[in-house]
């Protein structure tokens, strides 16, 4: 099967694919306005850090289409989500257009999110080479989350390197976290790779310890919102633990971090913002109450991964390994110029 977009635009509006149906049914989503892709974004309708920056550049194009003012939808779609580096990296590109121009150009500024998408495209899969080249012949590989194809706008991040590493005939299994609370491990990693036919396992957040204790996972393979510029990584809630399991096991802990999920500006991991979600996402289970009423909610959507703890961070540019400062300085990305 071939995996949908994560979106796509048609010429005077966005066809955004609703993650949220997956994998009952694929379904896309008509946007006419910002303010509808915001929602999109907060509601996770799109996610996954790069295809949540897409969907905002094209979002501001939307905006340019019928008037609006777009320092006020620029801002409404920088609140989205605030973890995610990339919706502000998408954001301010979208901004550097309409500056340099001097006057909103909405062709101009249609191409320059087309851009941003094909972008990602071709830099992704240089990330998925260099993620690929780090794996062992009969690896068994653990994901967390969900970083697949229709998370950016081309092959994915850390699950594209299971993908490719599987069609290299290199991956022997991956193992996936189911991810709580929102699952997106079983429902969008799972149904990703039995699309591409990826032997998979998915398995509760918790029996990852036992999994490596057993000597069935050979590297842990991860993405990520946001890489500060000491290397510390905020990724999806239950990352630093599986991090810290794999620590205590000897197996090493890639992280894969396209340039645009890089920071500098942000000096480390306790300077990150991360985004605390509604009380339901685990109070409810599609719409049913599973939690004692009235039992009360801490629901962080992130967490901090200590640089220490990551054996390699993966980035279209090659490999980088420790001390992440000086190896994240010499980058000299564009985006942080």
């Amino acid at each position: 099967m071939t995996l949908p977009p994560s979106c796509r635009w048609t010429g005077d509006h966005l066809e955004l694919l609703d993650q949220r149906q997956l994998p009952g049914a694929v379904v896309f989503m008509q946007l006419q306005a910002w303010q509808e892709v915001a929602e999109a974004i907060t509601s996770m309708a799109v996610r996954g850090a790069p295809a949540i920056g897409i969907a905002a550049a094209w979002g501001v194009v939307l905006a340019a289409r019928v008037g609006e003012e777009l320092p006020i939808a620029i801002e409404g779609l920088r609140a989205s989500r605030p973890t995610a580096v990339n919706l502000a990296w998408a954001l301010n590109r979208m901004e550097s257009a309409i500056a340099s121009s001097g006057s909103v150009d909405v062709e101009a500024l249609a191409g320059v999110a087309a851009a941003l998408q094909d972008e990602d495209r071709l830099l992704t899969q240089r990330l998925v080479d260099h993620g690929v080249s780090l794996l062992n012949q009969g690896c068994r590989v653990l994901h967390h989350c969900h970083t697949g194809a229709i998370a950016t706008g081309g092959v994915g991040t850390a699950l594209g390197v299971i993908a490719s590493a599987h069609a290299r005939g290199v991956l022997r299994h991956a193992w996936l976290d189911e991810t709580r609370p929102r699952l997106q491990g079983a429902a969008l990693s799972a149904w990703e790779l039995g699309c591409l036919g990826v032997p998979c396992t998915v398995i509760v957040d918790g029996a990852s310890g036992l999994l490596m204790r057993r000597g069935e996972v050979d590297a842990v393979m991860v993405g990520c919102d946001r890489v500060a510029a000491n290397g510390d990584v905020a990724n999806k809630i239950g990352t630093y633990n599986l991090a810290l399991a794999a620590r205590a096991h000897g197996i090493p802990f890639y992280v894969c971090a396209p340039g645009s999920s890089i920071d500098l500006a942000t000096p480390d991991g306790d300077a990150i913002t991360i985004e605390e979600r509604d009380a339901a996402e685990i109070t409810h289970v599609h719409g049913v109450l599973v939690a004692a009423p009235g039992a009360q909610v801490w629901n962080p959507a992130f967490d901090v991964t200590p640089a220490h703890l990551v054996t390699g961070l993966i980035t279209e540019y090659g490999v980088l390994r420790p001390p992440y400062r000086e190896a994240l300085t010499s980058l000299a990305l564009p985006n942080q110029l």
